[in-house]
């Protein structure tokens, strides 16, 4: 399938397990207040319902940053992340859907499960980005972004806090980019700034 281009990004689909979180942050410091794109982020967490997470990368972004909730919409210019102990699923009306089945990799939220389904919605319109993580979570997710002409990015694993998860990606898939951790921000923020030249 045809590869997407910046200018054709609606959502970028972010996930990370150990070591990802102060990458994240980075991420979000940099964002600019007219977000031009909506960001999905999936991090491995404790099963625990507290907010307190959201909380603290709201604290961070110059966007608004909070839990995805059951039939909400997606919207640009927000930053979505995955609730404690569900698997998050993007559905063709372009609203969130929360499941509560088996864990996936041992985790709930499994990033693989919100990849594939993202895949599915937004196709060539997505873009991905695979963090610092300990297990293989998110590689069959990012194999199926590619196969929907999406953009799939991930951090170094030579530089990455924990190498495993981007490195496992790479071996899955053909990455389109592989960047720095430093870089990120700037790639992150290019996703938007794109969608300006249109």
């Amino acid at each position: 399938m045809e590869k997407s281009s910046l200018r054709e990004v609606k959502a970028l689909v972010i996930g990370g397990s150990a070591g990802s979180l102060d990458v994240v942050i980075k991420i979000l410091e940099r964002l600019p207040k007219s977000l031009n794109i909506a960001i999905i982020i999936i991090l491995h967490r404790k099963n625990s319902y507290d907010s307190s997470l959201a909380l603290l990368l709201d604290s961070k972004s110059p966007v608004k940053v909070r839990e995805a909730e059951e039939k909400e919409k997606i919207l640009p210019g927000i930053v979505y992340l995955a609730p404690a102990d569900y698997h998050l699923l993007i559905e063709r009306d372009h609203t969130f859907s929360l499941d509560s089945s088996e864990k996936v990799q041992y985790s709930r939220p499994s990033i693989d499960v919100t990849f594939q389904s993202a895949a599915d919605v937004y196709g060539k319109s997505l873009a991905a980005l695979l963090l610092s993580g300990a297990n293989s979570d998110g590689s069959k997710g990012m194999l199926a972004i590619a196969k929907n002409g999406g953009i799939t990015v991930v951090q170094n694993p030579i530089s990455a806090e924990v190498g495993f998860m981007p490195k496992s990606a790479i071996l899955t898939t053909v990455v389109d980019y592989i960047l720095e951790t430093k870089d990120l921000p700037d790639f992150v923020n290019s996703l938007s700034d794109a969608q300006l030249s249109e």
